[in-house]
């Protein structure tokens, strides 16, 4: 074997180092070019996969058995459907009804059901589900937190497979309307029993998974009725602190808070280019809920001293930064038959302590009184100006914050409260003030006649009116201190497009959401 020649070694080692720079620059390419693939592997998966920041965790997912708007939030139009839907302009469209006809006196409806829907676990839709579905909401032992909406109902009939007829008691040509919301959405026998932990839907996504105290998350159904969704995957995160929240947008680990719990923090994300703020409007009157079953609240003049004792612009701009509107009703601003009333009781500490007198409060000790408040800051910071506001008239708060699950198990359902403070984002709900079952007690003949009144009306003018006169009816009578209309405050980011913009009903509907390029 003949020994290698100093040429042929310094040729080697020249094309060694020529292979090695190649294989050195292919590499550096690899790595250099790695940030963007992974961007854009992660801009892939992104487009499809949506996650969202809810301020409250629902207690469980059946919007047929909880008052929760934490439930709809999650599950209306996305996992159930109703007979009808609110879409994102407040008005009735149909959903699994596909159309449906009524007699002249609103007594009696027919619905025509879809005939290619089905249930997330293969079970078809037919006329007998929805009858299971709308008597199981009247029966004694029903959980529905909505029950006025079915109270109505006298009998509902399967005259064929896909069509169903309802017949009310008395006229109601809005039935179409409650059957739109989330407490009214169809479930079928075999699922629901277990909907609060493995909901079943008919919905264009379905359950996947729920970590408790952290996240949930839905995904495509591949068998929807429908259009299909643009959608895979939908993570709910539960960020229930503002700092967390703005913490999570920031991050990019969120694409959009829907309701952001921090309106300090708007003008901030206003600023970061990558996101868009908007602000809308929901069906949300926040009020000072008084428990009228204690003594001390059923006198007019107690309700008025509390009134003139509160300065709600003060709380407009401390607790909500001036992202909100005064309201004197129960009824929301940016409605047709609006009346402004929100100036009607001016902040006065000096009426309000006469008030009080006047009521036998002068020389006898007021009572103790609690404050319950829930955990969004709307209702946090809101009661610590109020407790703050009524103690210079005389009344003194013990303020005791609450996590949600203890308010709706204490003030909701137990009554066990004085005074509380909580957003009612259900549309046209101002029949909770005829409901002498409701958390807060108000008890009046002249307003359930009223409402009587109103509901068998046809007449766009005769409506008008008589909602008009029903909020003056209760700014007059106060079964509640009425504060502000929530306002929807929303960030994401700006290459998501399909949101609403306002909540006509308290939902997230996610149904034509997508990611542009």
């Amino acid at each position: 074997m003949r020994e290698p020649r100093l040429h042929d070694f310094a040729n080697f080692m020249i094309d060694f180092h020529r292979t090695s720079l190649r294989l050195l620059l292919f590499v550096f390419c690899i790595a250099a070019s790695y940030p963007a693939l992974t961007a854009g592997a992660k801009g892939l998966d992104t487009r499809h996969d949506l996650r969202v920041g809810v301020a409250l965790e629902p207690p469980h997912l059946d919007p047929t058995a909880g008052a929760a708007a934490a439930i709809d939030e999650i599950v209306y139009a996305n996992l159930f459907e109703g007979l009808t839907r609110i879409d994102a302009k407040g008005k009735v469209q149909p959903a699994l009804a596909e159309r449906w006809t009524r007699t002249k006196d609103g007594k009696q409806f027919v619905f025509y059901l879809r005939k290619n829907a089905r249930f997330h676990d293969g079970n078809s839709l037919e006329a007998k589900t929805v009858a299971f579905s709308l008597t199981r909401a009247t029966t004694p032992n029903s959980r529905n937190a909505q029950k006025h909406l079915f109270s109505n109902i006298l009998s509902v009939e399967a005259l064929t497979r896909h069509r169903v007829r309802v017949t009310l008691r008395t006229g109601d040509l809005s039935f179409p309307s409650k059957m739109a919301w989330g407490d009214a959405v169809i479930v079928h026998p075999a699922s629901a029993p277990d909907n609060r932990t493995n909901p079943i839907g008919t919905g264009p996504f379905r359950f996947k998974s729920w970590r408790r105290g952290a996240s949930l998350q839905l995904e495509k159904n591949p068998s929807y009725w429908g259009k299909s969704p643009f959608l895979e995957n939908i993570l709910f995160r539960f960020l229930s602190e503002p700092l967390s929240a703005q913490a999570a947008l920031l991050a990019q680990e969120i694409d959009v808070f829907p309701n952001f719990p921090a309106p300090e923090l708007l003008s901030t994300l206003a600023n970061d280019k990558r996101f868009a703020v908007e602000s809308g409007t929901t069906e949300g009157e926040t009020l000072l809920a008084l428990n009228l079953r204690q003594p001390f609240f059923q006198d007019l003049r107690v309700r008025q001293a509390i009134a003139h004792g509160i300065d709600r612009d003060s709380i407009v701009a401390g607790a909500m930064f001036d992202t909100a509107r005064l309201i004197g009703s129960h009824y929301p601003p940016h409605a047709t038959d609006y009346v402004d009333l929100s100036r009607g009781y001016a902040y006065d500490p000096a009426r309000a302590r006469a008030l009080l007198r006047e009521a036998g409060w002068g020389a006898k000790e007021i009572p103790k009184l609690t404050l319950k408040l829930p955990p969004p800051s709307y209702a946090r910071r809101s009661g610590e100006i109020i407790a703050d506001q009524l103690s210079k008239i005389g009344l003194h708060l013990e303020v005791q914050p609450v996590e949600w699950a203890q308010w709706l198990s204490e003030v909701f359902r137990g009554r066990q409260f004085d005074l509380s403070i909580v957003s009612h984002t259900e549309p046209n709900d101002m029949e909770i003030y005829a409901r002498t079952d409701y958390y807060f007690g108000y008890d009046s003949d002249d307003f359930r006649s009223l409402l009587d009144e109103l509901s068998r009306a046809s007449s766009p003018k005769k409506i008008r009116k008589l909602r008009q006169r029903a909020q003056r009816y209760l700014h007059e009578d106060l079964p509640a201190i009425f504060l502000f209309q929530l306002p929807k405050n929303m960030v994401r980011v700006r290459n998501l497009e399909g949101l609403w913009q306002n909540s006509p009903i308290q939902a997230n509907d996610f149904t034509q959401v997508r990611f542009t390029p």
